[in-house]
Order: C-alpha cells, then structure tokens, then sequence
C-alpha cells in the first residue's frame, strides 16, 4: 500500500513539473531539483519507515542543489 502511495506522489510531481514550461532557467532548474529530491527522499523515506520526512528533507536537498547547478551553469556561460 505504502508503494503505492510514492508512485502517486512521483506522477503528481511529474505532472506539475511539467507545467512550467514558460519558466526562466533558474526556476526550472531549482524546481527540477526540488522534485527529484523529493522523489528520492520519498523512495528512501519509504525504507526507513516515513515518506513524508524523507520527500521533505529531499526536496529541500534537491532545491539546493539545484540552485547550485543553475549557477555552476551561468559560470559557464550558459543560460
């Protein structure tokens, strides 16, 4: 059951995220990130015995990183 529920959550974060078509580079970059890590955090939540902590510490996680990849990409020269 609890299976389930991740794959519910994954396709929403899916469905949402691919909204954001009409995004700057950075937003979809940092909300990519976010997503993900969430999706993760919700997977490996899953094992340790919550969902919710994990999708909320990965998605706080993947933000970050996301962030930081928008401008590792900028340093670079790319938009």
């Amino acid at each position: 059951m609890e299976m389930k529920k991740v794959a519910a959550l994954f396709l929403v974060i899916v469905l949402v995220s691919g909204g954001c078509s009409r995004m700057f580079y950075t937003e979809q970059r940092v909300l990519s990130g976010g997503a993900m890590g969430a999706a993760g955090g919700a997977l490996i939540g899953v094992a340790a015995g919550s969902a919710a902590i994990g999708a909320a510490a990965g998605g706080g996680a993947g933000l970050v990183a996301g962030y930081a990849y928008d401008q590792y990409q900028k340093s670079r020269g790319r938009p």
